[in-house]
């Protein structure tokens, strides 16, 4: 068995003076034996049955990777799995001969339809080496249906529903409410489709805004009929008719028209696996976190040749910015600098796979991205592989690779930028608050939040966005082999699938992450019989690195999300934030107008 293996890099801690004190000696102390006797124990227990069942809970949102887990072990086994690592529990499980079947215990799934679409095909991968796959679902939505299909046996749990009423895209406009409270915002839009500012200018959709909702709806939807049909040998029409005129049904009645294969509760699924292979559930079933672990976690051995993960995930920021954003969210230049020059100095790294999750952020911030990355590929090769989404400066960051992969169904291009400059004059005249100037200079004053633009001002103001917009096209221009003219009729805001990406030039080919790491063993000119090491950059922080690198006042709080994330204790809908929620958090980094290449269009499957 030769699995592939990957690692989070830890970064050197930062040592700061005046830490060593009583209070501090002790808050350092208790956690340092707690972690001794948690390792102890988890070596201990590190040995898997000679046979079992691999037991994998997909719920949530699936984040492409853990971001800053602070990752004390006892907590460990509560956090959900990434993306990443359900990807590589599932290629090591089907190369594993101790792995008798796994059972996948799908429930309130909320990741995007691309990591769905990775997700099956990690199943169908599975299922073809002879692994028989099982989905356990509870009270399913069409989300965690579509993903169940994949699987050999479909079952439902005793007393639940499903609730199968097809897919929506809702769009929240925010212009009204905000000028009642006399703010709004002034902006400057390059092109038509690039929509992320109609939230805050407009009271409804734009028709180019509709349209292209639609146009991803309408892919997805045939995606969603296409699979579901096709694996429940069901016509089209059929299924479609049950979604319009049932909507939700009982497990039974669900097992009655074949969307189902079984009704049982957890435990009657448990006693059906001790039936089929002798053994009692407490010593048959492996979880993946324990089965992570036990093969190697994310780790790599040191012995051979390696290709560097580098993940840009979450919002896009310039260096200092992502202290505004939330724990965990967002990559900022100098991060990924840091990653960049690490796969570069392993000598025993020969590629470097570039993945990204990213619906762009700060335009200038993306550009200088693909400046570091298109000297890196001087060095190494580079293929960058697309998640949920790689739109607007998350598509210009994956033009720094040699080659790019993505899902037939991510959401990539969105060739755009727009401006906003937020107005509160009226917010001043509501509350009678009072402001003087003094100012030397035609425009000293002009680029305030106080005031709107004059008619010069904001020509200036939008001959600026209008010039980022023209470097971005030229950049994609001279990095995909195309003219000018023709990147501008796909650009102009418009979003792609990933099929639809590589019909109009800007992806090479639609594939997932492991068709990525071939391809940069491929341009490495590494032995592709053998499946390579990984290691996964930027690191992610640890408890230590809290402690000992000057980020102790953040440990609490991180340390409190983790565990109310592997609790369940997050309050829904209120722990949700609403879509564009991020765009809002980039806005009010600083009062100065944002200049953004982001992607707003997000298509939401319930």
């Amino acid at each position: 068995m030769n699995p592939y293996r990957t690692v989070e890099m830890k970064s050197e801690p930062n040592r700061k003076r005046g830490c060593l004190r009583t209070g501090c000696l002790t808050l350092i102390f208790v956690p340092v034996v707690l972690a001794i006797v948690a390792w102890v124990m988890i070596s201990w227990g590190q040995r898997l049955p000679d046979r079992f069942v691999l037991r994998l809970p997909i719920a949530g949102q699936v984040d492409e990777r853990p971001a800053d887990p602070v990752s004390f072990p006892f907590l460990a086994g509560r956090q959900p799995l990434s993306l990443q690592e359900l990807l590589t529990v599932m290629d090591r499980a089907g190369k594993d001969s101790r792995v008798r079947s796994v059972l996948l215990e799908i429930d309130g799934l909320s990741a995007p339809q691309a990591k769905i679409e990775e997700l099956r095909h990690a199943i169908e991968k599975l299922r073809a080496s002879g692994k028989k796959v099982t989905a356990l679902l509870r009270s399913p939505e069409d989300k965690e249906f579509l993903l169940a299909v994949a699987c050999d046996s479909v079952v439902v749990q005793k007393g639940s529903w499903l609730l199968l009423d097809g897919l929506k895209a809702e769009m929240f406009f925010i212009a009204d409410p905000l000028k009642k409270l006399g703010i709004g915002f002034q902006a400057s839009q390059w092109k038509k489709y690039k929509s992320g500012i109609e939230p805050f200018t407009r009271s409804a959709s734009s028709p180019e805004y509709r349209e292209e909702v639609g146009q991803l709806l309408d892919e997805a939807w045939e995606d969603y009929l296409g699979y579901v049909s096709q694996r429940r040998k069901i016509s089209r029409g059929g299924f479609a008719g049950i979604i319009d005129s049932l909507a939700v049904l009982t497990p039974r009645k669900a097992q009655e028209l074949g969307l189902v294969d079984r009704v049982s509760s957890i435990l009657e699924v448990e006693k059906a696996y001790e039936r089929q292979y002798g053994v009692k559930a407490a010593d048959l079933f492996v979880g993946g976190h324990e089965y992570l672990q036990a093969t190697g976690s994310m780790g790599v051995s040191g012995r051979g040749e390696r290709i560097a993960v580098i993940n840009v995930t979450g919002p896009i920021v310039s260096s200092g910015g992502i202290e505004g954003m939330a724990d965990g969210e967002g990559i900022d230049e100098r991060t990924l600098k840091q990653a960049l020059q690490t796969a570069l100095d392993d000598r025993k790294v020969k590629a470097i796979v570039l993945r990204i999750d990213s619906p762009g952020g700060d335009a200038l911030a993306s550009a200088a991205m693909l400046e570091m990355l298109d000297e890196a590929r001087k060095q190494k090769p580079i293929v960058a592989s697309m998640s949920g989404v790689a739109a607007s400066g998350g598509y210009m960051v994956a033009l720094g690779a040699n080659r790019i992969y993505a899902e037939p169904l991510t959401l990539t291009g969105s060739i755009g930028v727009f401006a906003l400059k937020p107005d509160f004059s009226g917010l001043l005249a509501k509350t009678g608050l009072n402001r003087e100037t003094v100012t030397r200079g035609r425009y000293a004053d002009a680029y305030t939040p106080f005031k709107p633009f004059d008619a010069e001002a904001f020509r200036k103001f939008d001959e600026t966005s209008g010039e980022i917009y023209r470097d971005f096209v030229d950049k994609v221009a001279s990095h995909r082999k195309m003219t000018p003219e023709a990147v501008d009729a796909v650009a102009g805001g418009r979003v792609w699938t990933g099929k639809r990406a590589v019909a109009a030039g800007l992806v090479d080919r639609t594939g997932g992450f492991f068709d990525a790491v071939k391809a940069a063993q491929q341009l490495a000119r590494m032995d592709t019989s053998k499946t390579p090491e990984l290691i996964t950059l930027p690191a992610a922080r640890s408890w230590s690195d809290y402690l000992f690198g000057g980020n102790s006042s953040r440990l609490l709080p991180a340390l409190f999300s983790r565990l109310a994330a592997g609790y369940g204790l997050e309050l829904a809908p209120f722990g949700r934030t609403l879509p564009g929620s991020g765009v809002v958090r980039m806005l009010l980094r600083d009062d100065a107008p944002q200049v953004l290449a982001i992607e707003p269009v997000e298509v939401v499957m319930k």
